[in-house]
């Protein structure tokens, strides 16, 4: 159970944690300092090394999870309110995630190779208002994973 819980947490740092980097600190210096081509570029590159990560963060977070639940838990019976919501905010920002990277991100590396800045910026700002919304929830679980059995019994 500890390695699971480990693992879980780690997952969930690394992708809610690299949304917070990238939104907080990264994207307005990027956008303060660097020009469209090496803007979008840029973020074409930070993605590219990012995604895998939230990948196998999806993986981890899905596979401790159930794991947790259905062998330590009780199954799904058995947990709290705050476990219910916690996976149905995780699917909904998987989906999010699935959808950033399955089609604004594929339009905004299709952008950069082709050096159609317009385009590129088009991807990133969809891109960032996805990341936005996720990292939204990411915090709200993030609160409700370390509250949520005191706040809503």
């Amino acid at each position: 159970m500890g390695i699971a819980l480990l693992l879980h947490l780690l997952a969930a740092v690394i992708w809610v944690g690299g949304m917070f980097f990238a939104y907080v600190a990264l994207r307005p210096v990027a956008a303060s300092q660097l020009q469209p081509p090496a803007r979008l570029a840029l973020w074409a590159g930070v993605f590219k090394v990012f995604f895998p990560w939230v990948f196998a963060a999806i993986a981890t977070l899905l596979l401790t999870g159930y794991w947790m639940v259905l062998s330590f838990f009780g199954g799904f019976d058995a947990v709290g309110m705050h476990v219910h919501l916690m996976i149905w905010a995780g699917y909904v920002m998987m989906l999010l995630f699935f959808h950033v990277f399955f089609a604004p991100f594929k339009r905004l590396k299709r952008a950069v190779a082709a050096e159609d800045w317009q385009a590129g910026a088009s991807s990133l700002a969809q891109i960032r208002v996805l990341i936005g919304v996720n990292l939204t929830i990411g915090l709200v679980v993030v609160a409700i994973a370390s509250g949520g059995r005191y706040l809503l019994s």
